[in-house]
């Protein structure tokens, strides 16, 4: 039997999966490390710490499991989106990484839209936002002019881990869409938005497919690790790209909704035609010529996580969400909006703040639940009806992950308020598993992704909408939608006496 490893590169730890080749995942290891602080609104990493990351989780996989020495053909990534990595002419990381969940930028995001604002939408498909990888580059280049000279190339989180293991540097199209420099129709590096802020063509590195091999891994790294045949190594993708494989979005009419920290609803697109004026996420997929749009909510799972630490420390989740068939839906009136820390989508606002609306002596514990989990929910909605709207779409089948797929009762309030059947999966592995199979394609054990999915990804439960909850859920909904413009005065000035 012959494996693949898939190495997911996360905001907090570095995952390894081993898997064979009928898609059983043989091995999990992992490994975590710190982020970095040092003022409000910087988040950073030391790129030595994915590295190190990296050298113990495969020594891991190769000692637990001894065959994967010899047995080991390929290797792949998946990565945090967006994240900043500026590297020296010997490829030495000039500073800690910027990473995606830093929000320094907001004067160059600002700058961008007044600038070239269109342009920029209709070249990336994406608005500037404090997450890209655009902005970090300007804010280096203004803040740190000493750095920014001795800057010769830029790569993202798991690029450098790919440059480390091969001595290559590049870069493929489903991360480099969010970077806003990548014309993602044409998949070329945009010369236009390069020469209007007045970067150098030479930073930018080489653009390849997902699943190209981008090298072997160094003779010096294998005996290191402890492998004893040459390992090809395939570029892989971003995490968001990398979870919708894994979740077998490979194919028009699908969806995920994926309910971590944050919140995800991800439409599989067949080609790059369509244009949602920024008004959600287009990138490039994992799956050449393919595309991907994606919602987010930036407070799904930790809406919860908050409600509960806040009134139910007690409890767990599992009893804290217990009754929650036993509430009525819309919560008997009690509505709750996820934005405690702002929203993404459809409202990139910063400033916004999360409501209960509707609160009364009948409300009990279980109704504020119930709420919570509504209110995400309608939230991951707001996305998925914005595709409806601006593409046409018709859902056919949405893979739910995450910890909304953990509660059949979450699972069955998602396929009525979406209005489309909700499969779960039997195993979830994540983007991980995602990162295996770019390998295995690339390595040609299957001829398409597609055929790859139907080997590998398997869904357990299926969850049909009911008619009679759908239509009540409509209603509800409408009047959640009306929550935002009504609180959003007040929500602003109450942070602007915090800010």
């Amino acid at each position: 039997m012959s494996y693949v490893i898939g190495i997911d590169l996360g905001t907090s730890s570095l995952k390894g999966l081993l898997v064979d080749k009928e898609g059983n995942v043989l091995i999990t290891k992992s490994s975590e490390y710190e982020l970095l602080t040092p003022q409000p609104k910087f988040s950073e990493q030391n790129p030595n710490v994915w590295i190190e990351a990296l050298d113990i989780v495969l020594k891991e996989i190769i000692e637990a499991f001894p065959e994967a020495a010899s047995k080991t053909e390929g290797i792949s990534f998946s990565g945090q989106m967006h994240s900043l990595v500026l590297l020296d002419e010997n490829g030495a990381p000039l500073r800690n990484a910027i990473l995606w969940n830093d929000v320094r930028t907001s004067k160059q995001c600002q700058n961008i839209m007044d600038k070239a604002g269109q342009e920029v939408i209709h070249i990336t498909k994406n608005k500037a936002l404090e997450g890209f990888t655009l902005p970090k580059l300007l804010w280096v280049k203004e803040n740190e002019p000493t750095i920014w000279e001795h800057a010769k190339h830029f790569l993202l989180p798991k690029d450098y881990l790919g440059f480390y293991l091969t001595g290559n540097k590049q870069m493929e199209y489903s991360d480099a869409a969010g970077t806003l420099l990548l014309n993602v129709e044409e998949k070329v590096w945009s010369e236009s938005i390069a020469e209007l802020f007045e970067l150098p063509l030479s930073i930018f590195p080489k653009l390849v497919e997902s699943s190209e091999q981008i090298g072997i891994i160094k003779k010096e790294l294998a005996e290191k690790f402890g492998f004893t045949t040459d390992i090809a190594v395939f570029s892989g993708g971003a995490d968001n790209a990398c979870a919708a494989v894994g979740a077998g979005i490979v194919e028009e009419g699908m969806g995920l909704a994926s309910i971590g920290t944050s919140g995800v609803f991800l439409s599989y697109e067949p080609d790059g035609q369509q244009d949602y004026e920024g008004k959600v996420h287009y990138f490039n997929h994992a799956i050449k010529n393919s595309f991907y749009s994606m919602g987010v909510t930036l407070s799904a799972g930790y809406s919860l996580n908050w409600f509960k630490n806040t009134f139910a420390a007690d409890k767990s989740y599992d009893q804290l969400l217990s009754n929650m068939d036993n509430v009525a839906i819309g919560s008997d009136g009690l509505l709750f909006t996820p934005y405690i820390m702002g929203e993404r989508t459809p409202y990139t606002d910063s400033q916004i703040r999360g409501s209960f609306i509707g609160m009364d002596t009948r409300h009990t514990l279980d109704n504020f639940a119930r709420a919570v989990v509504e209110g995400i929910t309608f939230s991951l909605n707001d996305s998925k009806i914005l595709m409806e709207e601006n593409a046409n779409k018709q859902f056919t089948r949405i893979v739910s992950v995450g910890g909304g797929a953990k509660n059949s009762d979450w699972l069955q309030i998602q396929a009525d308020v979406f209005n489309a059947p909700v499969v779960n999966l039997t195993v979830e592995q994540g983007p991980g598993l995602g990162a295996a199979m770019i390998a295995a394609v690339g390595l040609s054990w299957f001829p398409t992704m597609n055929e790859c999915v139907d080997k590998f990804v398997h869904y357990k439960e299926e969850f049909l909408p009911n008619p009679e909850n759908v239509k009540k859920y409509k209603k509800v909904y409408e009047i959640y939608k009306g929550v935002y413009a009504a609180t959003k005065e007040t929500t602003h000035k109450l942070h602007a006496l915090n800010d």
